[in-house]
């Protein structure tokens, strides 16, 4: 049968489930099997049994329930409030005063916590009363926040880093390394638009209301020191070579306990309950990606990967406009997919077109975690978007609207990564 009837009937077939609620995992499964049922030899069932199994019990997935449950144990701590004590006498100098807390939480909470909206939903929880308190613009807190919070994918440890690692079958440890400069040049780009902004706008930003000497400054910023000595703890053993990905999250769960117990918010309530939230959420990811990983073997027996890496190699694209195209692709499926179902559906398909392109797959994870951010913020669904929305009651697209300067860079790094490729690659090199 002609490739384009095959690929439009699983098209169809993908967003009718989607469309008529099934679950996201689910719906794969049932588009492979449909697939393998239609147009190939081999038995279906048997296939989906081997594959799902595989896919469940692979040991390079262990990091990823465990970065989850560190994230949510953290969650349920005083980590926020104290983050915000040690950065506030920082930034009171910079213009843009206290909307810089934002940035800076945003980025140091993204180094404990593997997931965007954890991090939106911590720090916000923290910085949007206080800043609104405080006089600052609505536009502004919510804007900064939600483009900010999106770091949590790419500074390592990343949940969307450990599925692509596991997709694309490279090192999670090289692309944690390789996500550390990319996240810091991205949120210096944010915090220079707030410096830009808030001297065109002098008036609307509140003037401090407490001046503090250096060693005033110095003796709260150690309130930032749990937070630090957990980050070195995770990223330090793995970039030391001293532990594997999935070892150096085992260190941050107990590191994670150690800090909560130590800020007296670990009881039997917050431990059960960051539990549960732990194994909901990697139940749900855990579900994808079977069901993905039987999607993608249900390709190759159809042979459609082939096929369009074949069309896509016969277009003679440079990598340039590859790339400019799979953003594209990957902004318009953000509108109505999560991030992690975007690579774990897409890579058996993608790539065979990169890898024949000569790009990098660690340069290209970077690359795509950056588009998948940019789909964090762009409606319908943003995930960030919805996370905002339930704390701030507001409408979806004035969220939408206060964080499109935040896209607009993201597409700025993505052209920085392009022409200096080393921002990515340089220390992974180093390893």
């Amino acid at each position: 049968m002609n490739e384009v009837v095959v690929i439009t009937l699983l098209i169809v077939s993908l967003f009718a489930l989607l469309g008529s609620g099934v679950w996201i995992g689910l719906t794969l499964a049932g588009v492979a099997w449909i697939g393998m049922e239609l147009f190939s030899s081999r038995p279906a069932g048997d296939a989906m049994a081997i594959t799902i199994w595989g896919a469940a019990s692979s040991w390079t997935l262990t990091a990823l329930p465990l970065f989850v449950w560190m994230g949510e144990i953290l969650f349920r701590t005083k980590l926020s409030e104290s983050m915000f004590r040690g950065l506030a006498p920082w930034v009171n100098a910079l213009p843009g005063r206290l909307l810089h807390t934002n940035i800076l939480g945003s980025t140091i909470f993204a180094a404990v916590s593997g997931s965007s909206a954890a991090t939106c939903a911590t720090i916000g929880k923290m910085s949007i009363p206080e800043l609104s308190q405080r006089g600052y613009p609505a536009e502004k807190i919510v804007g900064s926040l939600g483009g900010a919070s999106t770091l949590g994918l790419l500074i390592p440890p990343s949940i969307v880093m450990i599925v692509y690692g596991v997709a694309a079958e490279v090192s999670i440890a090289r692309l944690f390394v390789a996500g550390m400069l990319p996240g810091l040049l991205l949120a210096a780009l944010f915090s220079g638009h707030l410096m830009v902004w808030a001297l065109l706008n002098p008036d609307k930003v509140p003037r401090s209301d407490t001046r503090m000497t250096l060693l005033q400054k110095l003796d709260e910023s150690r309130h930032l020191i749990p937070v630090l000595l957990l980050i070195g703890g995770v990223i330090g053993t793995i970039y030391t070579g001293i532990a594997t990905a999935t070892e150096a999250a085992a260190v941050g769960v107990v590191g994670a306990l150690i800090l909560s117990a130590a800020q007296g918010s670990l009881n039997w309530r917050t431990f059960r309950d960051s539990l549960l939230g732990a194994t909901r959420l990697y139940c749900m990811i855990a579900l994808i990606l079977a069901g993905a990983a039987f999607l993608t073997l249900a390709m190759g027996y159809i042979g459609l990967p082939r096929h369009l890496a074949e069309f896509v190699t016969g277009l003679n694209l440079s990598p340039a406009v590859l790339l400019i195209a799979l953003a594209l692709f990957y902004i318009l499926l953000g509108c109505f997919l999560d991030g992690i179902s975007m690579i774990v559906l897409t890579m058996g398909v993608i790539l065979p077109t990169v890898t024949a392109a000569g790009i990098d797959l660690i340069w290209f994870g970077i690359y795509l975690v950056i588009v998948v951010e940019m789909a964090q913020i762009t409606p319908p669904v943003g995930f960030n978007l919805f996370v905002l929305q339930g704390m701030t009651q507001r409408e979806i697209t004035w969220i939408a609207r206060v964080c499109a300067p935040y896209f607009f860079l993201m597409v700025l790094a993505l052209l920085l990564l392009w022409w200096f490729p080393q921002i990515a690659l340089w220390l992974p090199s180093r390893m």
